[in-house]
């Protein structure tokens, strides 16, 4: 498995290459008995999409309930729980800004307005046009209006995120103080839920390189390369993006919250780094993290034990920064205006939604759904930026990682451990 697992990032890269040099000879008219090749794309493409919006909410809600029980039910949680949810806080925040307030700088969805007419169709730009007006002019209320549903199990069948999220929240604690057989029961049975989805998760993602095939060169027979320049310009924006949190907000972070060596956390996450990398998951860079925190690190097991598996499940800081570029990318492609209170309300929803972030290769992909559903935006539109998807997966996997480690740092600081990071824990090495 774990070959394949090596082969997976290689086969989308090719399978992104073909789509970008098939779509483009081949156009939107070239076709084959009476069939274009383009109508093949959207059609597998679709399904595609629909496979991934099918396991949003079985996978938000149970990953949020179990995480949640978990936690409540904790007589040790206390202090320290308290102390690494702020830190989670606080840097989700400070990624999901950065990540804003670039892609409002540099605006690379402009070169794509006039280019994706196609993708929709009119009477979906002009209810694009109604949802828009609608969210800008009521933001907070209709957030919060969606916050709390009248009725559930309608909120659940709309995907309404934000009052499936407060829903799971509620339910999760409330878990923790009903008996200790009722409790049990509901977390089991939640958390075989969770696994069930992160199983079909992985399974889609095995056929992620034929649809991102399908997906890239539908874009490309409507756009041709013109949207290559688009697409470029939002990845660097990204990379720089994901370059400002790690290589400054977080170092900033340990010297003056810390009081350690930035350099030496760098040093001494750097299996892990490589590893998730490498893999494009947070998951399968956990043994590693762990190991590198308590080891070349010097935190304690204590604090490792809880914030560095608490973290891949739930401060995925590279990945709530990149979901909110690439939906507001999409925004921009389709020539559509977010106000500023719009866009506050908007890094909230992103602030939320990227609680339940799958940690697996492309899991983000499912929350930017979300956020395209709660922007009134069409799912089509991840098909805009999938031709750099996968390579901007390795970056953000890596900066989920040394966030969750920055994390135990700052956890171990203020709980009073010492020799963290300091010139005697590498000579241990």
């Amino acid at each position: 498995m774990s070959s394949k697992k090596r082969k997976q990032p290689w086969t989308v890269l090719i399978a992104i290459a073909l789509a970008i040099f098939l779509g483009s000879i081949l156009g939107k008219e070239t076709g084959i008995l009476g069939v274009s090749f383009y109508s093949m794309f959207d059609l597998v493409g679709k399904l595609f999409i629909n496979s991934l919006t099918l396991i949003i909410v079985p996978l938000v809600s149970s990953s949020i309930i179990t995480g949640v029980a978990r936690i409540g039910g904790d007589k040790q949680f206390g202090r320290i729980g308290a102390k690494t949810f702020a830190f989670y806080f606080l840097t989700k925040i400070i990624a999901i800004i950065i990540g804003i307030l670039l892609i409002n700088i540099v605006q690379p969805g402009k070169a794509n307005v006039g280019m994706v007419s196609n993708l929709v169709t009119p009477e979906k730009m002009t209810a694009l046009g109604d949802t828009l007006s609608y969210t800008t002019s009521g933001a907070f209320s209709s957030m919060l209006l969606d916050l709390i549903p009248p009725n559930v199990l309608d909120a659940f069948a709309k995907g309404n995120m934000l009052g499936l999220i407060f829903f799971s929240i509620i339910f999760g604690y409330a878990i923790t103080h009903i008996s200790a057989k009722a409790a049990e029961t509901h977390i089991n049975f939640w958390n075989g839920v969770f696994e069930a989805m992160i199983n079909i998760t992985h399974y889609i993602m095995r056929v992620l390189p034929f649809g991102v095939f399908c997906l890239v060169a539908k874009v490309f027979a409507e756009t041709g390369l013109e949207s290559l320049r688009s697409v470029g310009v939002f990845f660097v924006t990204v990379i720089v993006g994901l370059a400002i949190f790690v290589l400054v907000a977080l170092p900033l972070l340990l010297k003056f919250v810390s009081k350690v060596n930035p350099w030496n956390q760098f040093r001494a996450m750097a299996p892990a780094l490589i590893t998730a990398f490498s893999t494009s998951s947070s998951s399968a860079a956990l043994p590693i993290t762990l190991e590198c925190m308590e080891k070349r690190a010097g935190v304690s097991n204590r604090i490792c034990s809880l914030v560095i598996p608490l973290g891949t499940s739930i401060n995925l800081t590279g990945s709530a920064l990149y979901e909110g570029m690439a939906a507001l990318y999409i925004a921009q492609s389709f020539g559509l205006e977010l106000s500023l209170g719009m866009q506050f309300a908007f890094t909230f929803m992103t602030l939320l939604t990227s609680i339940g972030i799958a940690s697996v290769p492309s899991g983000s992909l499912v929350i930017i759904l979300i956020l395209l559903r709660v922007l009134g935006l069409p799912a089509e539109g991840i098909g805009l930026f999938l031709a750099v998807d996968r390579i901007l997966d390795m970056f953000r996997s890596t900066t989920n990682i040394f966030a969750d480690g920055c994390c135990a740092v700052f956890v171990a600081r203020s709980e009073g451990e010492k020799n963290i990071l300091t010139r005697k824990t590498f000579d241990s090495i």
